[in-house]
């Protein structure tokens, strides 16, 4: 099991500024309002009360399920939710080690994570038959995903592969759909992680295809610059969130025109994080210029990456305070739940954290963010989901299967027939398969 690093014990976090503001928080089916009721109601909401709440519902679950039962949560959930996992002995881990959690426990028969769609949807990927994939929230997205949808990418996708044909090969960022992974697949590619996109991307370039980069152009662009390529070769498509999918590729929407296209090595799609598009490389030089070690995630821009000390994946900051010494002041910039987690971990070892966002200068006019769409995961939702998966009243939204596409304002779900949903396992899969065996392999 992947380590559950965050600290225990349990403080439930103050408000956390949220960059994105288009959806609320939290939105509670009527399945789960009882418990969001019950959850409102406690006083102070403080351990002393959460706590015995909390246990009246997931300690019969988990007497229930016995060893067959897995919790799961990412680094980025609310700090009250990563530290509910780890003390009901689940697994908190970044988004790689969680996709692997159902092939790599073959016992584990309920799967209930607190996490995103998409994540919780590549555990259901590489999970076996007699195993299930529930999520706390099915609500719980990602804006970068937001911006990359199947309907979106796949109008553009056509037309790159009716323009170069077999030369295209998909590589698909781990915080796609399922849709996604299985395009990258379809078309020789292969699923990354922050972690790994540049061992990913190597092995592509070595293909020598044309490479189409989805989601993060950020990602895509920085691992661009550590392996040494060409940024000159490098388009970004339109800018989703204005463009949407209806556009065609042609030198009016193509920065450059199709002799740009033609001639870049890859391609980005245009999406990106709201949380780490806030920072800036002035922010970085703040806290350089005072002797702190900055460490920032590569969704960041190429210009913070770049003045940065360093830069990774959640799994390599969290190292990174884990292996910090004593006296040790670091800055981290990425989501503003992760960073409230570390702080309490640093604080245990005499280790100083700080938000890249948090500058105490009124001049930068921003503060570190949580992921508003991660933070719909609660202590409602996890007591609601097991509680009503222990009486077989589970709502079927929660379930997750490979394809599922479910829309984070609406609740809709679509999904996929069971011919459709294997061709699609078929080729999510192999992406799947073949990041872990470039990542892993010898």
């Amino acid at each position: 099991m992947p380590s559950t690093a965050p600290p225990t014990g349990l403080a439930l976090e103050p408000g956390i500024p949220i960059c994105q503001t288009d959806l609320p928080l939290d939105w509670y089916s009527e399945a789960l309002r009882p418990y969001a009721e019950e959850y409102l109601a406690l006083p102070d909401r403080t351990p002393e009360s959460v706590l015995p709440w909390l246990d009246r519902y997931v300690l019969p679950a988990q007497e229930h399920f016995g060893d067959t039962l897995l919790l799961l949560a990412h680094f980025y959930m609310g700090g009250e939710i990563v530290k509910l996992v780890e003390r009901y002995g689940g697994a908190v881990a970044d988004s790689y080690a969680l996709a692997l959690q159902a092939a790599r426990h073959p016992e584990k028969r309920v799967i209930v994570e607190s996490a995103v769609h998409f994540m919780a949807e590549a555990v259901a990927i590489l999970a076996a038959d007699d195993q299930q994939v529930w999520i706390t929230n099915p609500k719980a997205g990602c804006t970068m995903e937001m911006l990359a949808k199947d309907h979106m990418v796949f109008p553009v996708a056509d037309q790159l592969e009716e323009r170069y044909g077999d030369e295209l090969l998909v590589v698909a960022y781990m915080n796609t759909s399922g849709r996604l992974k299985s395009l990258a697949g379809r078309t020789g590619g292969a699923v990354c992680t922050s972690s790994n996109a540049h061992k990913v991307v190597a092995w592509a370039r070595a293909q020598n295809k044309k490479i189409l980069f989805v989601p993060d152009q950020h990602l895509g662009r920085n691992t661009a610059d550590k392996l040494g390529m060409d940024l000159e070769r490098l388009v970004t498509l339109p800018d989703p969130a204005r463009h949407g999918a209806g556009y065609t590729l042609d030198d009016g929407t193509i920065e450059g025109g199709t002799d740009a296209l033609d001639a870049a090595e890859m391609i980005l799609w245009g999406s990106y994080c709201g949380v780490h598009t806030v920072f800036t490389e002035a922010m970085v030089e703040y806290w350089k210029e005072r002797d702190w070690r900055v460490l920032v995630h590569p969704e960041s821009p190429l210009e913070v990456v770049r003045a940065a000390h360093g830069s990774g994946s959640t799994h390599y900051l969290w190292q990174a305070v884990l292996q910090a010494p004593a006296g040790s002041r670091l800055v981290i910039g990425t989501e503003g739940h992760f960073v409230r987690n570390a702080q309490a971990a640093g604080a245990s070892r005499g280790v100083q954290i700080m938000h890249l966002a948090d500058v105490p200068d009124e001049g930068f006019g921003a503060s570190g963010c949580g992921c508003a769409t991660m933070s719909r995961n609660d202590p409602p939702h996890l007591a609601g989901t097991l509680d009503l998966l222990r009486r077989g009243e589970a709502p079927d939204l929660h379930r997750v299967l490979p394809g599922d596409s479910v829309d984070e304002a609406s609740g809709a779900r679509d999904r996929l027939s069971e011919a459709e949903r294997a061709e699609l396992v078929g080729h999510a899969k192999l992406s799947l398969e073949r990041m872990i065996a470039i990542t892993e392999g010898p």
